[in-house]
């Protein structure tokens, strides 16, 4: 155009140069980075309450402008470049809203989450009992059952390490289970004994 003054443009209205070749869109993006990366990145903290999210949005938009066909021939490319980064940002919240909804639905159909005060303290109390009738095992039934319930193991690595067979395990295991059930249901130390002795 006749005339143009290229002085009377400011980054702030444009920031494609006129004349500025396809070539040189990596340039206009770099300079776009310069000029406003600092003020977008705060944009996006403030959206998003998280300045090392707003870092990751920002470099995803410098991204997208980049994998425009021409990025420099777009006019007014950082009013661009703020709009996809707020879409960006509407995105992430977005996502994070739908994992917390998620997570809080599935807190709420667990029964130990959706459990009562009430409920709580018998659970901790039948813990506390749980825990002493397992010290009142004999040893090889205490230690085949911590392996069994606790380690996981199968009952041939218990039979290696215990020094004993396959078969005498599913026992102790058996026994001890059986032990544990009974006191938990009230019975004394010798009634529960008399119940599961072979």
């Amino acid at each position: 155009m006749k005339g143009w003054n290229t002085s009377t443009l400011s980054n702030n209205d444009s920031d494609g140069e006129p004349g500025e070749t396809p070539e040189d869109s990596g340039a206009a993006v770099a300079r776009l980075f310069r000029a406003h990366n600092r003020v977008l990145i705060g944009f996006l903290a403030v959206r998003l309450r998280s300045e090392h999210e707003a870092q990751e949005v920002a470099q995803e938009a410098y991204v997208k402008l980049l994998q425009l066909e021409h990025p420099s021939a777009v006019s007014f490319l950082r009013a661009y470049l703020f709009r996809v980064a707020e879409n960006l940002a509407l995105d992430r919240l977005k996502h994070r809203n739908h994992v917390v909804r998620h997570v809080r639905s599935q807190i709420a159909g667990d029964p130990l989450f959706g459990r009562s005060v009430e409920e709580e303290a018998a659970a901790e109390q039948e813990l506390t009992l749980l825990k002493s009738v397992v010290a009142e095992l004999p040893p090889r039934c205490r230690e085949a059952f911590r392996m069994h319930r606790l380690e996981n193991l199968s009952t041939a690595e218990i039979a290696a390490a215990l020094g004993v067979t396959e078969r005498m395990v599913r026992k102790y295991v058996a026994r001890s289970l059986i032990y544990a059930r009974l006191r938990l249901d009230g019975l004394s130390a010798e009634q529960a004994w008399e119940r599961c002795a072979p």
